[in-house]
Protein backbone atom coordinates (compact mmCIF):
# COMPACT_ATOMS: atom_id res chain seq x y z
CA UNK A 1 0.00 0.00 0.00
CA UNK A 2 1.42 3.80 -0.96
CA UNK A 3 2.04 5.26 2.29
CA UNK A 4 0.84 8.71 2.48
CA UNK A 5 2.65 12.57 3.48
CA UNK A 6 1.02 15.69 4.87
CA UNK A 7 3.54 18.53 4.08
CA UNK A 8 2.77 21.84 6.05
CA UNK A 9 4.68 24.90 5.43
CA UNK A 10 2.81 28.12 5.16
CA UNK A 11 5.68 28.86 2.45
CA UNK A 12 4.50 27.03 -0.80
CA UNK A 13 7.82 28.14 -2.28
CA UNK A 14 9.13 25.39 0.77
CA UNK A 15 6.27 23.25 0.97
CA UNK A 16 5.46 22.51 -2.87
CA UNK A 17 8.78 21.07 -3.67
CA UNK A 18 8.70 18.72 -0.26
CA UNK A 19 5.73 17.35 -1.76
CA UNK A 20 6.89 16.97 -5.15
CA UNK A 21 10.01 15.36 -4.32
CA UNK A 22 8.22 12.61 -2.48
CA UNK A 23 5.84 12.14 -4.75
CA UNK A 24 8.72 11.02 -7.35
CA UNK A 25 9.75 8.97 -4.62
CA UNK A 26 6.78 7.44 -5.25
CA UNK A 27 4.20 8.23 -1.81
CA UNK A 28 0.45 9.57 -1.87
CA UNK A 29 1.37 13.32 -1.14
CA UNK A 30 -1.04 16.43 -0.31
CA UNK A 31 0.29 19.63 1.08
CA UNK A 32 -1.15 22.53 3.73
CA UNK A 33 -0.22 26.28 3.78
CA UNK A 34 -1.63 26.82 7.15
CA UNK A 35 -1.46 25.34 10.66
CA UNK A 36 -5.54 24.54 10.59
CA UNK A 37 -5.37 22.67 7.08
CA UNK A 38 -2.66 20.33 8.30
CA UNK A 39 -5.07 19.85 11.27
CA UNK A 40 -7.81 18.66 9.15
CA UNK A 41 -5.98 16.78 6.62
CA UNK A 42 -4.54 14.72 9.06
CA UNK A 43 -7.85 14.04 10.60
CA UNK A 44 -9.11 12.82 7.15
CA UNK A 45 -6.23 11.92 4.92
CA UNK A 46 -5.05 10.05 7.74
CA UNK A 47 -1.45 9.95 6.75
CA UNK A 48 1.56 7.42 7.63
CA UNK A 49 4.02 11.00 8.01
CA UNK A 50 3.18 14.25 8.76
CA UNK A 51 6.34 16.36 7.92
CA UNK A 52 5.14 20.26 9.98
CA UNK A 53 6.83 23.52 9.73
CA UNK A 54 7.04 24.92 13.12
CA UNK A 55 5.86 28.35 12.94
CA UNK A 56 2.44 28.26 10.39
CA UNK A 57 -0.38 30.75 10.36
CA UNK A 58 -3.53 29.56 12.59
CA UNK A 59 -2.09 26.88 14.17
CA UNK A 60 1.61 26.74 14.77
CA UNK A 61 3.28 23.01 14.11
CA UNK A 62 3.84 22.32 18.51
CA UNK A 63 -0.01 23.16 18.21
CA UNK A 64 -1.08 20.62 15.58
CA UNK A 65 0.81 17.60 17.87
CA UNK A 66 -1.15 18.65 20.87
CA UNK A 67 -4.80 18.76 18.93
CA UNK A 68 -4.17 15.56 17.23
CA UNK A 69 -6.78 13.66 18.99
CA UNK A 70 -4.99 10.52 17.24
CA UNK A 71 -1.40 9.76 16.68
CA UNK A 72 -1.63 5.87 16.89
CA UNK A 73 0.78 5.06 13.42
CA UNK A 74 1.47 8.18 12.44
CA UNK A 75 4.45 9.61 12.26
CA UNK A 76 5.78 13.47 12.64
CA UNK A 77 8.81 15.55 11.46
CA UNK A 78 9.19 18.94 12.64
CA UNK A 79 10.61 21.43 10.45
CA UNK A 80 11.98 24.91 11.76
CA UNK A 81 14.42 27.68 11.41
CA UNK A 82 15.44 27.66 14.72
CA UNK A 83 18.37 25.17 16.13
CA UNK A 84 17.91 25.82 20.04
CA UNK A 85 17.82 22.75 22.01
CA UNK A 86 15.02 23.79 24.03
CA UNK A 87 13.10 24.23 20.99
CA UNK A 88 13.70 20.53 20.03
CA UNK A 89 13.14 19.34 23.76
CA UNK A 90 8.85 21.03 22.56
CA UNK A 91 9.00 19.09 19.81
CA UNK A 92 9.55 15.75 21.36
CA UNK A 93 7.69 16.63 24.61
CA UNK A 94 4.40 16.65 22.55
CA UNK A 95 5.25 13.77 20.76
CA UNK A 96 7.30 14.47 17.32
CA UNK A 97 9.63 11.72 16.09
CA UNK A 98 12.20 13.72 14.80
CA UNK A 99 13.00 17.28 13.78
CA UNK A 100 15.18 19.28 11.04
CA UNK A 101 16.40 22.45 10.77
CA UNK A 102 16.18 24.64 7.83
CA UNK A 103 17.94 24.74 5.37
CA UNK A 104 18.33 21.21 5.00
CA UNK A 105 18.67 18.88 2.21
CA UNK A 106 16.28 17.36 0.31
CA UNK A 107 18.15 14.10 0.31
CA UNK A 108 18.26 14.03 3.96
CA UNK A 109 14.46 14.91 4.50
CA UNK A 110 13.74 11.82 2.19
CA UNK A 111 16.08 9.44 4.26
CA UNK A 112 14.74 10.53 7.78
CA UNK A 113 11.37 9.79 6.51
CA UNK A 114 12.20 6.34 5.44
CA UNK A 115 13.47 5.51 8.31
CA UNK A 116 11.12 6.74 10.25
CA UNK A 117 8.28 4.73 8.05
CA UNK A 118 10.88 1.42 8.54
CA UNK A 119 10.82 2.16 12.01
CA UNK A 120 7.29 2.43 12.63
CA UNK A 121 6.54 -0.94 10.42
CA UNK A 122 9.77 -2.77 12.70
CA UNK A 123 8.27 -4.97 15.03
CA UNK A 124 9.15 -7.64 17.62
CA UNK A 125 10.30 -11.16 16.62
CA UNK A 126 8.07 -12.49 18.24
CA UNK A 127 4.32 -12.33 16.79
CA UNK A 128 2.54 -13.24 20.54
CA UNK A 129 1.85 -10.23 22.72
CA UNK A 130 4.29 -9.13 25.76
CA UNK A 131 2.66 -9.54 29.15
CA UNK A 132 4.30 -7.52 32.24
CA UNK A 133 1.98 -7.50 35.19
CA UNK A 134 -1.53 -5.62 34.08
CA UNK A 135 0.29 -4.33 30.76
CA UNK A 136 -0.06 -5.95 27.49
CA UNK A 137 1.37 -5.24 23.91
CA UNK A 138 0.34 -6.43 20.99
CA UNK A 139 2.82 -6.29 17.90
CA UNK A 140 0.70 -7.16 15.39
CA UNK A 141 -1.79 -4.62 15.92
CA UNK A 142 0.78 -2.35 17.52
CA UNK A 143 -1.34 -1.86 20.48
CA UNK A 144 -1.16 -1.46 24.14
CA UNK A 145 -3.22 -2.16 26.63
CA UNK A 146 -3.22 -1.18 30.75
CA UNK A 147 -5.58 -3.26 33.21
CA UNK A 148 -7.57 -3.69 30.10
CA UNK A 149 -7.79 -0.09 29.20
CA UNK A 150 -6.18 0.77 25.86
CA UNK A 151 -3.48 3.35 25.86
CA UNK A 152 -2.50 5.86 23.31
CA UNK A 153 1.08 6.08 22.11
CA UNK A 154 2.83 7.78 19.21
CA UNK A 155 4.62 5.33 16.97
CA UNK A 156 8.31 5.81 18.87
CA UNK A 157 6.59 5.24 22.34
CA UNK A 158 5.54 2.03 20.81
CA UNK A 159 8.50 0.63 19.78
CA UNK A 160 10.75 1.81 22.87
CA UNK A 161 8.05 0.05 25.07
CA UNK A 162 8.05 -2.69 22.70
CA UNK A 163 11.99 -3.26 22.70
CA UNK A 164 12.07 -2.78 26.41
CA UNK A 165 9.78 -5.38 27.14
CA UNK A 166 10.70 -7.61 24.51
CA UNK A 167 14.65 -7.69 27.55
CA UNK A 168 13.02 -7.13 30.82
CA UNK A 169 15.47 -6.52 33.06
CA UNK A 170 18.13 -5.94 30.65
CA UNK A 171 20.19 -2.40 30.92
CA UNK A 172 20.02 -0.75 27.91
CA UNK A 173 22.53 2.77 27.56
CA UNK A 174 21.17 5.92 26.09
CA UNK A 175 22.88 5.22 23.00
CA UNK A 176 21.90 1.82 22.37
CA UNK A 177 17.83 2.76 22.60
CA UNK A 178 18.53 5.71 20.18
CA UNK A 179 19.99 3.43 17.57
CA UNK A 180 17.80 0.66 18.17
CA UNK A 181 14.85 2.83 18.33
CA UNK A 182 15.19 5.60 16.09
CA UNK A 183 18.00 3.89 13.90
CA UNK A 184 19.31 7.74 12.39
CA UNK A 185 21.54 10.24 13.30
CA UNK A 186 18.77 11.85 15.26
CA UNK A 187 18.71 15.85 15.41
CA UNK A 188 17.93 16.08 19.09
CA UNK A 189 20.30 13.49 20.39
CA UNK A 190 19.96 11.31 23.19
CA UNK A 191 18.32 13.92 25.42
CA UNK A 192 14.79 12.24 23.50
CA UNK A 193 15.54 9.02 25.78
CA UNK A 194 14.81 10.58 28.66
CA UNK A 195 11.79 12.60 27.16
CA UNK A 196 10.26 9.50 25.65
CA UNK A 197 10.75 7.17 28.91
CA UNK A 198 8.98 10.23 30.86
CA UNK A 199 6.16 10.48 28.51
CA UNK A 200 6.02 6.71 28.77
CA UNK A 201 5.99 6.85 32.70
CA UNK A 202 3.14 9.48 32.58
CA UNK A 203 0.85 7.32 30.59
CA UNK A 204 1.66 3.88 31.98
CA UNK A 205 0.58 5.76 35.52
CA UNK A 206 2.30 4.28 39.03
CA UNK A 207 2.63 0.88 37.12
CA UNK A 208 4.93 2.85 34.25
CA UNK A 209 6.55 4.43 37.65
CA UNK A 210 7.60 0.97 38.58
CA UNK A 211 8.52 -0.28 35.20
CA UNK A 212 10.73 1.56 33.64
CA UNK A 213 13.86 1.89 36.05
CA UNK A 214 16.49 4.36 35.62
CA UNK A 215 19.91 2.55 35.76
CA UNK A 216 22.00 5.97 36.98
CA UNK A 217 24.98 7.09 34.48
CA UNK A 218 24.05 4.43 32.29
CA UNK A 219 20.27 4.01 30.93
CA UNK A 220 16.98 2.12 31.26
CA UNK A 221 15.76 -1.12 32.17
CA UNK A 222 12.51 -2.56 32.04
CA UNK A 223 11.52 -4.37 35.77
CA UNK A 224 10.25 -8.03 35.40
CA UNK A 225 6.45 -9.11 35.28
CA UNK A 226 6.88 -8.94 39.46
CA UNK A 227 6.94 -5.06 39.10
Amino acid sequence: MTKRIVVADDERGIADPIAYAFRKEGYDVTAAYDGEEALRLAEEFRPDVMVLDVMMPRLTGYEVCRRLENRSGMGIILLTVKNDIADKVVGLEIGADDYMTKPFDMRELIARVKALLRRMESKPAKSEKLVSGPLAIHPASRSVELGGEPVELTPKEFDLLALMLAHPNRVFTRDELLDLVWGFDFAAGTRTVDIHVQRLRKKLGDYGQRLLQTVYGIGYRAAGPSA
